[in-house]
């Protein structure tokens, strides 16, 4: 592969990579070109399915398994691949989400979501962006969400961390795009994973979603692919602080 989309030579940190988005994701940048250091907090360090994905490529995997929601576990995991050597691109896709209404809604559960949908995403860019500056140059790209945008119902701290997420990704892009670092998000629509299980589960939910998706369907995991690759590559050189939705059109309704 040549052109301004390829990123041979470069490594990938992909958080969240052991399944759905976050592997999709990871797989889509090892065929463009790239090493992938894949993280999850249920990740096989050696023998998982992206790592098989990733091989199959013709890329280098690294696995890690780190948990999210311990602010200590991913300084010492960044700490530990920015020493191993340079990371040009971060994918900080790791995330969670618990449902209940806000009325009743435990404080635990809300600071949980916040820790790992925003927390420890901002330790990661601060301390893979530190090495980023330093070199002058580097892709981070976030997940964001619909909820980036809307209110959603009884997710009272996943809305809060992702509609965090664009405020950071505004608040970093702002400060390191002049040195070469561009800081973007990806906001993926109704994608069909574990975490909207639920909600394809509940018939009535599924079929409102759908009815107001103009695609006319759920979206893949992949479907995020070709997304990733484009803010992670040279053809994205002049993108920042941008939320890029991949929503089938639901936030043109």
């Amino acid at each position: 592969m040549t052109g301004p989309f390829d990123l041979t030579g470069r490594t990938a940190m992909v958080t969240g990579a052991s399944r759905g988005i976050g592997f999709a994701m990871a797989v889509a940048l090892a065929e463009a070109g790239a090493d992938i250091i894949g993280a999850s907090a249920s990740m096989d360090p050696s023998g998982s399915a992206v790592q098989d994905a990733v091989s199959a490529a013709g890329r280098r995997f690294r696995g890690h398994r780190v948990d999210f929601a311990d602010g200590d576990a991913v300084s010492r995991f960044a700490d530990h691949a920015v020493a191993e050597g340079p990371v040009d691109i971060l994918v900080n896709n790791a995330g969670t989400i618990e449902r209940a209404p806000a009325a009743e809604h435990p404080l635990a559960s809300f600071e949980r979501v916040l820790q790992i949908n925003l927390t420890s995403q901002f330790v990661l860019s601060q301390i893979v962006g530190r090495r980023m500056l330093e070199n002058g140059r580097g892709r981070i790209i976030f997940t964001a969400s619909l909820l980036s945008f809307q209110g959603g119902i009884t997710v009272p701290g996943y809305t809060a961390a992702k509609s965090g997420v664009a405020g950071l990704v505004r608040a970093l892009s702002n400060e390191w795009a002049g040195h070469g670092v561009t800081v973007n998000a990806i906001a993926p629509g109704y994608i069909a994973t574990d975490n909207t299980q639920a909600l394809q589960d509940d018939e009535n939910r599924s079929r409102a979603i759908l009815e107001r998706i103009p695609a006319g369907r759920w979206g893949q995991a992949e479907d995020l692919g070709g997304a990733t690759v484009f803010l992670a590559s040279d053809a994205a050189q002049y993108v920042t602080g941008a939320i890029l939705p991949v929503d089938g059109g639901w936030l043109g309704r």
